[in-house]
């Protein structure tokens, strides 16, 4: 029962070191990283719209470095995204008031579980949720030519 697992612990660790297989065994080493295709970052153009809950910082941050080392500014209309690269922009749309704004990204975040982007006070102001603390936002990535 146990060789089994065995088995497959050696072939993991073979190939992790460089060791060769044994082809008859039906394990075979990863394909080279010379053949195999460049990763490259997923392009915004690309990315879908996302629903979800944005929420927005603002006096306490005003001054401080973001993420990609310029200083925010709670009067810009920028943005807090997980994973966009920095300088995308993207169009957030508050669906309860019909109100959009187009938001530069410049920083990472949210921290808090659930929530798909962070905006600036003057995003937030301008979409109005700045009441709501958090709310229900549709964001889309501006093609390259609108940005």
């Amino acid at each position: 029962m146990r060789r089994p697992l065995l088995v497959l612990a050696c072939a993991a660790a073979a190939t992790c070191w460089g060791g060769e297989i044994d082809v008859d065994s039906g394990w075979a080493p990863p394909q080279a990283a010379a053949d195999a295709e460049p990763a490259q970052a997923p392009q915004a153009d690309a990315l879908q719209e996302h629903r979800g809950v944005a929420s927005w910082y603002g006096l306490e941050f005003h001054g401080r470095r973001t993420a990609s080392g310029e200083r925010f500014d709670m009067n810009a209309l920028t943005a807090a995204h997980p994973t966009l690269p920095f300088g995308t922009r993207v169009r957030v749309l508050n669906p309860r008031n019909g109100r959009s704004i187009e938001v530069r990204i410049n920083d990472r975040g949210p921290h808090v579980r659930g929530r798909i982007i962070d905006l600036s006070h003057a995003a937030a102001r301008t979409l109005g949720i700045l009441g709501w603390g958090a709310a229900t936002v549709v964001v889309s990535p501006l093609p390259a030519a609108q940005r």
